[in-house]
């Protein structure tokens, strides 16, 4: 029985990290495209920092000496690190002086964050138990900070009746990841992993909800006359070429 949860947890922890890698990848036509205009234009790195210190302490508290057999949380969250790194890293790059500046304030305040509750964690507390508590509640309010940035975008959905600053696809992944990860935090009760799972998962709901009541009322025509200006665009100089 105990051998059949744990390889239920491993399978729901795995396709868990095929989503959560869905969601790293979010960026990368933004990237692209900061990377074409060689400027970061009006994007701002705010998200790519949060989530960089976000998946450090994820990955800080699957680790064996804070909270045994989390080993797919470390994968999920080390690629995550991994990836947002190369975007921030991509920002600066292309960002003026002042956002350069930014970015790597944050860094270090980050660096320093992560090494004091590193330090914190190992020196003065001795068990596990001790461990994943603390670090546990500090990824959870580093969760809860990330989520106020879907709000805005709700916000301004029931604002505008209009559905085109939330993505559908963005907001099915955040359901079926936050959905996942709620499975594998009770599958081996884990309270740490559920409460932001299960913060997300209700965020991920509401976003669909939003989208199914408010499809109809979105003005698509304007999207439909800017494909159609390009493809006359396109025309014209392949007319006069």
């Amino acid at each position: 029985m105990f051998s059949d949860i744990n390889l239920a947890r491993s399978i729901v922890g795995i396709i868990g990290n095929v989503i959560a890698f869905g969601l790293y990848s979010a960026p990368i036509p933004t990237m692209v495209k900061i990377w074409k205009m060689k400027s970061v234009s009006e994007f701002k790195p705010d998200p790519y920092l949060a989530t960089v210190l976000n998946c450090m302490m994820w990955a800080f508290y699957g680790l064996p000496f804070v909270q045994p057999d989390n080993i797919l949380v470390i994968t999920n969250n080390g690629i995550g690190l991994v990836m947002e790194l190369v975007y921030v890293i991509i920002f600066f790059i292309f960002a003026t002086s002042p956002v350069r500046k930014k970015i790597t304030i944050a860094m270090v305040i980050e660096v320093i964050i992560m090494a004091v509750v590193v330090f914190c964690t190992l020196y003065f507390l001795h068990t596990t138990k001790q461990r994943s508590m603390v670090v546990g509640i500090l990824c959870i309010i580093f969760n809860v900070i990330m989520y106020v940035s879907p709000l805005t975008a709700m916000r301004l959905v029931i604002k505008t009746k209009s559905v085109k600053c939330m993505p559908f696809f963005l907001s099915l992944a955040n359901f079926m990841n936050g959905a996942i990860w709620l499975v594998y935090a009770c599958l081996k009760f884990d309270l740490y992993i559920l409460i932001p799972n299960v913060l997300g998962c209700l965020s991920g709901t509401i976003q669909l909800i939003l989208y199914a009541i408010y499809y109809k009322t979105t003005n698509w025509k304007d999207d439909d006359e800017d494909k159609e200006n390009s493809n006359m665009n396109a025309e014209n100089e392949l007319s006069q070429a």
